[in-house]
């Protein structure tokens, strides 16, 4: 039986950082929303959450990242094949991780109205089960779409390692689905910004909230 994870001496957080941004045109990680990076938004709210530590998987434009990321008590890890599937990168995130992780939220830095508080809910969810056995994955949900950021428990790092695909580990949470525990949140946080219109509308748009 696992865990629970306020057993554990830390959540982590990974932060998918290294796409091409070909829809986009340019790294979309750098561009600026509110005076701050995207990047730089996703891994200041993940260290506001209390996630320790925060790694951002770097590949395209990596110098370019981490100087946007300069006084931020993050780690790097670098991801050797940023061009193919996402889980190249989520395997390169999850491999900077101590063996002392308990569990990790996987973050996309393009989603960006994922906040501390959607965060903190997320690591919440996970601690505040008494009745066993405590669940190995927690999903954000946004109406009828789940989404990240997702929750996933040490015992979850063997398969989310040995699935190959896009996405976020979206295999190992379809095979658990079931036994998974579910944080509803307001669609009008689902936005991600992949192409120049997605960003120009979040721009234009207020900021929603919850």
């Amino acid at each position: 039986m696992p865990r629970r994870i306020d057993a554990d001496p830390s959540v982590a957080a990974v932060i998918l950082a290294a796409g091409a941004s070909r829809r986009m045109g340019r790294n979309k990680m750098l561009l600026e929303l509110d005076g701050e990076t995207l990047v730089r938004r996703a891994a200041r709210r993940a260290l506001a959450a209390g996630l320790s530590p925060v790694v951002v998987v770097l590949g395209h434009e990596a110098e370019r990242i981490r100087g946007a990321l300069e006084g931020l008590p993050v780690v790097f890890a670098v991801s050797p094949d940023y061009t193919g599937p996402t889980s190249g990168s989520l395997h390169a995130g999850l491999n900077a991780l101590s063996p002392e992780v308990g569990a990790v939220v996987v973050m996309l830095g393009d989603m960006v109205h994922v906040t501390a508080d959607s965060l903190r809910m997320l690591v919440a969810a996970a601690r505040g089960t008494d009745a066993p056995p405590s669940p190995l994955l927690v999903v954000s949900r946004y109406g009828d779409v789940t989404a990240p950021p997702l929750l996933f428990r040490r015992a979850l790092f063997p398969e989310l390692l040995a699935w190959t695909g896009e996405g976020c580990g979206k295999a190992v949470v379809q095979a658990h689905r079931h036994d998974a525990m579910f944080v509803d949140r307001p669609v009008s946080l689902l936005a991600d910004v992949d192409t120049p219109e997605d960003f120009a509308t979040i721009k234009q748009g207020p900021a929603p909230h919850g």
